[in-house]
């Protein structure tokens, strides 16, 4: 046998078993990266999409177009390490003959599976049309988010004074009620940029509340006796209750209507500005006044949300989406759209976070 060929085989059998031990060691190093970099691209693409979603439905709502949630329901990946060896002759000349080139390769193949999930079935309809509850609101507030923006969102009103009722549904005809409203959340984010409140859920009775403390040394301030008086109960007070069924005849009670999550979303909705040509041609509503003027709702929602609109993809953006031949995005440098549209994003997956479990699904393995 010819003693370079016997050569040759051993070089073959160590370059396997080096093949070999690669193999495992890269799918340590190789596993570990890719669930590294993969965990956080998922993430990214995740958090995008359901914030487009979020938006489109938005932007549906104000053209009267019926909206409709893809919930991703999983993403499975598998990765498979794939690894080859090759070899190779190279009758080149007698000097070589016998020899083997040797070639390898270690190759990562990633294979992604995403399941979704519509939302819909008695249970997402419940969530979706019922009142936000107090709790949730309790604690929305302890997350760190202004009662101001929260009330906003989630009240329709405040005993006798209204928040835009009318926009908890398809844009009115008429001019909402909302000034007063507004005027007296306004005194209490003063009273909380101040430490001066604090929120807590009760049930008494089996009637949910929501009470509003207010410090005992700030019981006197302007801005806790304006907001009392504006509501048309006792100042004074360090204890105020807020219920969808209050107890009569009580100095420190508030009865309150709150929004649903549809009805949020209707509310939103009216920051969407809308191309021009789109209103000449009736495709969305316009509000008027009591006296026929064309009612602006910047008025309502300007300070809390503003969704622009341009004929091609704008540069600095936020979120965006495209519809109707027209994208619509938050300005990257509104911040107060952005953590209005951020607050709607919590509210809808604490209301509508669970999907039936039998409920169709959509399974796309993608290449």
């Amino acid at each position: 046998m010819n003693p370079l060929y016997s050569f040759s085989k051993s070089l073959i059998r160590v370059y396997l078993m080096a093949m070999l031990s690669l193999s495992f060691i890269g799918c340590v190093n190789l596993g570990s990266k890719t669930l590294k970099n993969e965990r956080s691209n998922y993430n990214l693409s995740v958090q995008r999409t359901n914030d487009e979603q979020l938006m489109l439905n938005l932007v549906r709502l104000k053209y009267r177009d019926t909206p409709f949630f893809m919930e991703v329901s999983s993403v499975a990946s598998q990765f498979i390490l794939s690894t080859g060896v090759n070899a190779f002759g190279n009758p080149l000349n007698d000097s070589t003959k016998g020899l083997f080139g040797l070639g390898g390769n270690v190759e990562m193949i990633e294979k992604p599976t995403v399941t979704y999930s519509p939302l819909q079935g008695d249970k997402f309809i419940q969530r979706v049309l019922s009142p936000i509850p107090l709790k949730t609101i309790v604690l929305l507030f302890h997350s760190g988010w202004s009662i101001e923006r929260i009330f906003r969102l989630s009240f329709q009103a405040m005993n006798h004074l209204k928040n835009a009722p009318g926009a908890s549904g398809p844009t009115p005809s008429i001019a909402p009620g909302y000034m007063e409203f507004t005027s007296a959340v306004k005194y209490l984010r003063k009273l909380q940029v101040q430490s001066a409140i604090n929120l807590s859920y009760n049930e008494e009775n089996s009637v949910a509340q929501l009470i509003l403390h207010i410090n005992e040394k700030d019981k006197n301030r302007e801005e806790a006796k304006q907001f009392a008086l504006a509501l048309n109960v006792e100042p004074g007070k360090t204890r105020y209750v807020f219920a969808f069924s209050p107890a009569l005849n009580k100095a420190n009670q508030i009865h309150v209507v709150s929004r649903s999550l549809l009805g949020i979303m209707f509310y939103l909705s009216q920051a969407v500005e809308v191309p021009k040509e789109d209103v000449l041609q009736g495709k969305v509503t316009q509000t008027k006044t009591h006296d026929g003027k064309i009612f602006d709702w910047k008025k309502v929602t300007g300070d809390l949300l503003k969704i622009r609109s341009l004929s091609v993809k704008p540069e600095a953006y936020s979120k965006s989406t495209y519809y109707r031949g027209t994208w619509f995005y938050i300005d990257d440098s509104d911040l107060s759209s952005k953590s209005t549209f951020s607050l709607l994003a919590q509210i809808f997956s604490l209301q509508a976070g669970k999907v039936q479990d039998n409920t169709p699904l959509l399974t796309l393995p993608i290449q």
